[in-house]
């Protein structure tokens, strides 16, 4: 558990600024200490501490390269043909109740409907169940896996949410390695050392977050293969699928249904680049009904039946997003990317105390290496960002916080610009604080 105790400690010693004042009278109730410990590891709280470290005298623009956020810019707004969905439905008076706690029948088949368009078989309402964004649908399938004793692989380097809610669920989650000499390719050697008869499932994020990471056909097959071995089922976080822009295309896991069961999580909010409208899903992709026969449906209608729902009225408008955006809108979407991704990279490369060990081909992210031997006062990856936040104004995430000590994740997403400002700024900070010889 090194990764939790680095960051709270961190998170306390940045955070905890109120003096101890006496407690007077008796009471009975405390506070859930361990949902602190939760919030340590998560982006949103290590960003709001960098955020807090800003210089407020600095005049200079904020760059924000920390988080998986474009929506802000200009060149990433969203298609009208989403905007028009929404005000239809709202304009209609029809979708001011409540809705079924599984979603409505019109979403959930436009969904299938939109995922069917990657698979070899169809998938059906039933397959469907709708969240509350992402994060929801990886609430939801930790809990309806972590019985008794259970434990789930999860990816070094991954998104942080999976860790928080295991750690909050108390389920057990174990660390399998990426290559990064391997365009960051699962080491199923590493996955099938760490799997035992409690482990339930495999993590994977493709396209990568943090990595930019895709993966191709055969490495998916190879990845459901041994799933199948270890008789455990994948969970495929697909919150960027279609997000590619190099040489590998984007293959969603479900293809390999057939092999092992596939839940596969995924959401509107990168596509569209609307994560504020917080609106996903989780789909049984499991032709053999394997899930089905162990309970699985019922145990996500359970856990939705106890939770919050989408607004009815962005369900309501999820099949004219599907069904009538334009691939114009991807096609320049995924251009921007790409041609953002590739100044980030380039800048990099002359940035000495930052490597890349590639470029990515998808999502919006990049990972580089920290060479603390060619820095004189930085003590880690925290440090760096803490840092350089309050000295250039530049927001980038630290290592740590996605499962790897002294490296950082630079959030390429935004106004060439801006991006090329930033890395700017990087480059100078890095030039202040180089040793010198």
């Amino acid at each position: 558990m090194y990764q939790t105790n680095f960051i709270y400690n961190h998170f306390v010693l940045l955070t905890n600024n109120s003096k101890n004042r006496e407690i007077k009278g008796k009471w009975s109730f405390k506070s859930n200490k361990s949902l602190k410990t939760a919030s340590a590891i998560t982006v949103a709280g290590v960003l709001n501490v960098l955020t807090d470290n800003l210089n407020g005298e600095d005049e200079r623009r904020v760059i924000p390269l920390g988080h998986g956020d474009p929506s802000a810019f200009p060149s990433f707004l969203t298609t009208s043909v989403a905007r028009d969905a929404i005000v239809d439905a709202l304009n209609s008076n029809e979708y001011n109740g409540y809705a079924a706690a599984v979603g409505i029948p019109p979403a959930r088949r436009a969904i299938a409907a939109y995922l069917n368009q990657d698979l070899p078989y169809e998938l059906s309402e039933e397959d469907v169940f709708v969240t509350v964004g992402c994060k929801q649908a990886i609430e939801v399938t930790l809990a309806v896996i972590g019985g008794a004793g259970a434990n789930i692989l999860l990816p070094r380097l991954g998104y942080p949410h999976y860790e928080s809610i295991a750690a909050r669920d108390r389920l057990e989650y174990r660390h399998f390695n990426l290559l990064p000499e391997n365009g960051w390719e699962v080491d199923l050697e590493d996955v099938e050392a760490l799997a035992d008869e409690n482990t339930a499932a495999i993590v994977i994020i493709n396209p990568g977050n943090p990595c930019g990471n895709v993966y191709s056909y055969q490495h998916l097959k190879n990845i459901a293969e041994t799933a199948r071995k270890l008789g455990i089922m994948v969970i495929s976080d697909e919150v960027y699928g279609h997000l590619t822009f190099g040489s590998t295309p984007f293959v969603a896991m479900g293809v390999f249904g057939e092999i092992v069961p596939v839940i596969t999580l995924g959401s509107i909010s990168k596509r569209w680049t609307v994560p504020g409208w917080r609106f996903g899903w989780l789909v049984l992709t499991d032709p053999n009904a394997i899930l089905k026969q162990f309970g699985f449906v019922d145990s996500i209608t359970s856990c939705l039946n106890i939770s919050a729902v989408p607004a009815t009225f962005i369900q309501a408008a999820i099949p004219q997003i599907l069904e009538n955006t334009k691939k114009i809108f991807f096609m320049k979407t995924n251009k921007l990317l790409r041609e953002a991704a590739d100044l980030c990279y380039d800048r990099i490369q002359d940035i000495p105390c930052l490597t890349c060990p590639s470029k990515p081909e998808g999502s919006m992210f990049i990972m580089a290496k920290l060479n603390l031997t060619a820095l004189e006062d930085i003590k880690d990856d925290m440090d760096f960002c803490l840092k350089l936040a309050k000295e250039e104004l530049v927001i980038v995430l630290p290592g740590v916080i996605v499962g790897i000590k002294n490296w950082v994740r630079i959030t390429f997403a935004a106004e060439l610009p801006i991006l090329e400002d930033g890395l700017a700024r990087i480059k100078s900070f890095y030039e202040r604080h180089a040793i010198k010889y």
